[in-house]
């Protein structure tokens, strides 16, 4: 079945454009046919991340100076829905990676800017995100990995120990920025480290067998007496809680990106089946019901799409958008679940089988709704922002 149209696109530079263009032809040519079998394989594909990496698609939203892209974020999560529109999986790992930048970029030191940046946007490194534990998952302010200096002095070491899970790249990544606890002073206690994938002590569980996204490669990180010198401390100690949460923004218009793009490839498959199968003499496609189906996930998908771009404009723009992140993050995988189940309802029999890639869109599309926040805390970030600004506050 041949995809239909690419969606129209307002981009702000012809540079855009161009870049635009050749995310597509990448997705069509080299991601699209390779993700039914990597999926079927649970293959993480490092060597999609390299290729990615190398052609700059890893590090566009951060400075040219460090070996970034330049690019606003709105550019940036058109390329994400790109990239998730062929493999949904590559698309949430290079969101993940996009995010693991995110604390150095924004509150490390230039020294350890120019030490580790150029590495981590030059594309030949993966990063992981270490926040969520097993029982640290919505409330941030429960992490129970702790970093205890070693030491006396400015320049005394920290020594890492605990456990992180739900962590993407878990195994594969080439550093980890994570996230403990330096005082029993609840969320003011935290801080953020940076976590080279060689320090002695960290290791990884066997990956977690989920439902969906089968090369995202999901597992625990454990830290064993990782010890690190001073200067992997990013921001101060008692600054990780500001971090995450700052950072949380960011990740969450990369997954309502994602997850666009994954209810487009739905959307796709459903049109391009519906014109072609035909029962009772005619394309199912003319039959009222099926067709209203079809408008409606065409809506969903370009309301979707509306509400990622109108935060990323607020964020270029250096202005208040946490409560349009979280908004655009609500909308776009309330709607990606919305579209990849009718996919699998226009498709029918077909639609519940391994042969058609609906069902795996399906499963696929679930887990949006639960990492970077779940979809019931999104409800209560949206309503806090809201209630707030109507007082004033």
């Amino acid at each position: 079945m041949a995809p239909t149209p690419s969606p129209q696109r307002v981009l702000p530079t012809e540079e855009a454009r161009d870049l635009l263009a050749l995310v597509r032809e990448i997705a069509d040519e080299q991601l699209l046919p390779q993700v039914d079998q990597a999926e079927a394989e649970h293959r993480f594909p490092r060597e999609v991340f390299t290729m990615l990496g190398q052609t700059g698609l890893l590090s566009l939203a951060y400075p040219e100076e460090f070996g970034g892209g330049g690019q606003p974020y709105e550019v940036y999560l058109q390329v994400v829905e790109e990239i998730a529109r062929a493999w949904m999986s590559v698309a949430v790992g290079v969101s993940v990676h996009s995010l693991t930048a995110f604390p150095l970029a924004t509150f490390g030191t230039p020294e350890q800017q120019q030490r580790w940046l150029p590495g981590m946007l030059g594309g030949e490194q993966l990063g992981a995100y270490c926040l969520s534990e097993p029982q640290a998952g919505s409330d941030v302010a429960a992490i129970r990995t702790r970093a205890r200096r070693i030491g006396t002095g400015e320049g005394a070491d920290y020594l890492l120990t605990g456990g992180k899970a739900w962590i993407s790249h878990a195994g594969h990544a080439d550093f980890y920025t994570t996230f403990v606890r330096t005082s029993d002073d609840g969320g003011r206690g935290l801080a953020c480290f940076h976590v080279p994938a060689d320090a002695p002590g960290l290791s990884f569980a066997e990956p977690e067998r989920k439902m969906g996204l089968h090369s995202d490669t999901v597992g625990e990180v454990l830290l064993d007496g990782v010890q690190l010198p001073a200067d992997h401390l990013i921001g101060q100690e008692g600054q990780g809680m500001a971090i995450a949460l700052a950072a949380l923004d960011s990740g969450r218009l990369g997954i309502a990106a994602a997850a666009t793009g994954l209810a487009q490839r739905a959307l796709e498959v459903a049109s391009a089946y519906a014109t072609e199968r035909e029962q009772f003499g005619r394309p199912i496609a003319d039959n009222q019901g099926l067709a209203f189906l079809i408008a409606d996930m065409a809506a969903a998908v370009g309301s979707a799409r509306a509400t990622y771009l109108h935060a990323a404009r607020l964020k270029d723009a250096d202005l208040p958008h946490t409560q349009e992140a979280s908004i655009a993050k609500l909308v776009c995988t309330d709607a990606a679940m919305k579209v990849t189940t009718d996919a699998v309802q226009v498709l029918g029999g077909y639609g519940y089988t391994t042969d058609f890639p609906a069902e795996r869109m399906m499963r696929e599309a679930k887990v949006t709704q639960i990492f970077e926040g779940t979809n019931q805390i999104q409800r209560l970030v949206i309503s806090r922002q809201q209630l707030a600004r109507v007082a004033g506050r």
